[in-house]
């Protein structure tokens, strides 16, 4: 599939996708990206790019790219980080590194940008400077946020910033987005039960809680169904249990862990107060005590007006506006490109994958076939903010 994309950079295509086995075969997981950051210093030193710096995050790398002209200032970004998961792909450049594995696509972001990076350094026919972003451990453990606060954007005027993701099972070569938030905030809660253990033959001696913690369970789901708007959206899940080591003995405390999801704020303030009031009211009838912690991980990703609107236009010039999808439904996954978004204008694009395994599952493999058409992506939004 090449749509639009100039020739020059559909030739690109074999060295990247080389770039992007090599990637492949050597994830490494948050802010232990080492390899993978040498690997990209290595490749934009070759393209002779202006400036490079390392100190934003452990593992992040910033290139600077000017054009010919003075001007306003762009920045590109894409994400380095694995997954703790075995691979289960049949490939020659399958993954090295046991238990780890490149299953989010984003070994594919970042050659999309080394493309769009090596394009630009040899073609610098725009007017103002160009920042390429490579931003290290976005599952979970928030680089983009760390890249903020160590002052990415004070150091560079940077006016307005962008992001992609490839989305596989959605068509090949098309690009999805939509005004306002695309993807949901991510909090994380930990509710911390403890009661009184017992012989289990004698309950009555104890305050059980695991009979505390599993009507703690029920009683979250409640949030949704009856404390939220209906036009609102929200997602509450427990994705962990833990108590007990034995058959005959009531446990002392028990865990329960899980996220929650939504898209507004003041939907994600009252969320985290009734986790809280639901938690200790259980806990208070079954006469066990609470310590609740609840983590505010990872903002709304929230698309900007104006720079969707350039989005859409680079996209439309790269693959045809027939295959670029202006109300693209928001996920209720989360991405930390949110904190950029907060900082700076931006926006960010989902580039369908075709057919495949999903993200976050043992047999995903990026296709290649979408690496040039994101690369011809990028150095549209240059073209269409900097010339």
């Amino acid at each position: 599939m090449t749509h639009n994309i100039n020739p020059t950079i559909s030739a690109l295509k074999a060295e990247m996708t080389k770039w992007r086995r090599h990637i492949h075969s050597h994830p490494e997981t948050a802010f232990e990206e080492h390899h993978t950051t040498q690997f990209i210093v290595e490749m934009l030193t070759s393209f002779g790019i202006d400036e490079l710096y390392t100190d934003f995050a452990p593992t992040g790398v910033v290139g600077i790219i000017k054009g010919n002209k003075p001007g306003k200032w762009i920045g590109l970004r894409a994400d380095i980080d694995a997954l703790d998961i075995t691979e289960q792909n049949d490939v020659d450049y399958c993954s090295k590194i046991s238990g780890k594995m490149h299953a989010c696509g984003h070994d594919g972001h970042a050659v999309m940008l080394l493309g769009a990076a090596k394009y630009l350094a040899h073609h610098r026919d725009f007017a103002g400077s160009v920042v390429v972003i490579f931003q290290p451990a976005e599952e979970n453990e928030g680089g983009g946020r760390v890249m903020v606060e160590n002052g990415l954007f004070e150091r560079f005027p940077i006016e307005s910033v962008y992001g992609m993701h490839n989305q596989p099972n959605m068509p090949l070569g098309q690009f999805f987005i939509c005004k306002g938030p695309l993807m949901a905030a991510y909090d994380v809660f930990e509710i911390k039960i403890t009661g009184k253990g017992s012989h289990a033959a004698a309950p009555h001696l104890g305050y059980d809680t695991i009979v505390t913690a599993t009507q703690v369970v029920s009683s979250l789901q409640t949030i949704v169904s009856r404390d939220i708007n209906p036009l609102d959206s929200l997602v509450v899940s427990v994705t962990q249990i833990h108590s007990g080591d034995t058959w005959n003995v009531l446990p002392q405390e028990a865990i329960i862990r899980g996220t929650v999801r939504t898209f507004n704020a003041n939907v994600q303030d009252l969320a985290e107060r009734r986790i809280k009031e639901i938690a200790e009211s259980v806990a208070n009838a079954f006469h066990a005590t609470v310590n609740i912690c609840y983590q505010r991980r990872y903002p709304a990703t929230v698309n900007h007006p104006g720079a969707t609107k350039l989005a859409i236009d680079a996209a439309c010039n790269v693959v045809g506006e027939d295959y670029v999808h202006t109300d693209a439904t928001p996920s209720m996954g989360s991405e930390d490109f949110a904190f950029m978004l907060q900082a700076r204008p931006g926006a960010y694009i989902w580039l369908g994958a075709g057919e495949g395994a999903n993200l976050h599952h043992p047999q995903f493999n990026f296709n290649d076939e979408i690496l040039i058409t994101g690369a011809a992506y990028y150095i549209e939004l240059v073209k269409l903010a900097l010339y």
